[in-house]
């Protein structure tokens, strides 16, 4: 009989308050994500196996969730939005002017050790940028995920801004075996490991680059080849862009953030706040996706994990100021139509109404409106 009251492994259930403050904060940045002229889109909960395995995907399956159809093809549960996108993309909005700009809210699914911050069902807001190549596109998404923090109700978070050409530049003349030893150093920040590699000093300076607009000078000692240059040149430019955005005070360069060395191309970002120990949002450049799909075009976008910003809501006490009742309206026996009729017309106004079920003396009434924390109104 317990395992009837119990949610499964990794997932969780929103109590009326807590629905309330989600359903405000997606509504919030889905509005924002309209005001930069992105176009909500949704996609099945399921895809086959294979359109979220291609070879930008496969490390994932072992953290999909699998079934079989009555043809028994595999089918998987969405643990991203950006391959279903994608392959939306290429066979439903082939034919439609670029740039795409799609957002979407919506839950996905990947198997994982349940702890803070990680569950196998969660929620996302995010948005893709297909068909364009260049910094002003890249600083619209980074400035657009700084906004959505703020509009969400967080002022303390900073955004952490690298980019993985300036990294793979420095790497270009070792061997493969080596490459894929520092990639994956810097892929789990393990610095023990990276400064114990056979490499050049400069590239165990690469965790070390942190910091403000300072860091890119400091970068610009290193970058000795053509690669990482114009990746400086890059992040120097959306920086700049930023600035104007009005967001630039929330950037933090990191220069050994990579990522996923095999999925992004260009720029990098994770989004943290103070007191949750992982992080809110990430994107960045990912211009060899689609090619997947049978279609090359560059592309830039982002994710936001909505509960991971209602914990760094709680942390930062954000409260929202209106509440979901404000008025508690009752009736006395025989004047139900009037009530009704009362109810009807407050929200038509806009109003948020609660009306009685049953007749109330107006003591009882009384009672109930302070349970629900609503302004009475008694029908007599």
């Amino acid at each position: 009989m317990t395992g009837l009251l119990e949610t499964p492994y990794g997932t969780q259930d929103f109590l009326p308050s807590e629905a309330a403050t989600k359903r405000a904060v997606e509504k919030k940045i889905a509005e924002l994500f309209a005001s930069f002229g992105y176009e909500e889109v949704v996609t099945p909960t399921m895809e086959y196996l294979e359109t979220l395995t291609t070879s930008s995907g496969r490390a994932i399956e072992p953290h999909l969730f699998k079934m079989f159809d009555r043809n028994n093809r595999t089918l998987a549960l969405r643990h991203e939005m950006t391959t279903p996108i994608a392959r939306m993309a290429v066979s439903r909005l082939k034919d439609s002017p670029l740039p795409l700009k799609l957002s979407y809210v919506a839950n996905v699914f990947r198997f994982r050790q349940n702890q803070p911050g990680r569950q196998c069902e969660f929620y996302q807001a995010g948005v893709e940028l297909l068909g364009i190549s260049n910094a002003f596109a890249d600083a619209e998404i980074v400035a657009l995920a700084a906004q959505a923090l703020q509009v969400a109700g967080l002022r303390d978070f900073k955004i952490c801004l690298g980019q993985v050409e300036f990294a793979a530049g420095l790497t270009d003349n070792l061997s493969p075996e080596i490459q894929s030893e520092i990639k994956s150093a810097l892929e789990r920040h393990d610095l023990v490991a990276l400064e114990n590699l056979p490499v050049d000093e400069s590239l165990k300076e690469l965790p070390k680059l942190r910091g403000g607009r300072e860091i890119l000078s400091a970068a610009e000692k290193l970058a000795n080849n053509p690669r990482s240059k114009r990746a400086l040149d890059n992040l120097t430019e959306i920086y700049r862009l930023l600035e104007i955005y009005g967001v630039a005070d929330k950037i933090y360069f990191d220069l050994g953030l990579i990522r996923d060395f095999e999925y992004y191309t260009g720029m990098v970002f994770e989004a943290y706040a103070a007191g949750v120990g992982y992080s809110l949002a990430g994107g960045g450049r990912y211009d060899h996706m689609l090619k997947d799909f049978g279609v090359a075009c560059p592309a830039t976008g982002f994710a936001l994990g909505i509960e991971r910003i209602l914990d760094a809501r709680k942390f930062q006490n954000v409260t929202d100021k209106s509440s979901t009742k404000k008025f508690y309206l009752s009736y006395a026996a025989g004047c139900e139509d009037a009530a009704i009729q009362k109810a009807t017309e407050l929200r038509a106004s806009g109003e948020v109404v609660e009306i009685s079920l049953t007749p109330q003396t107006q003591a009882e009434a009384q009672t109930c409106a302070e349970k629900f924390f609503a302004e009475l109104i008694y029908v007599e």
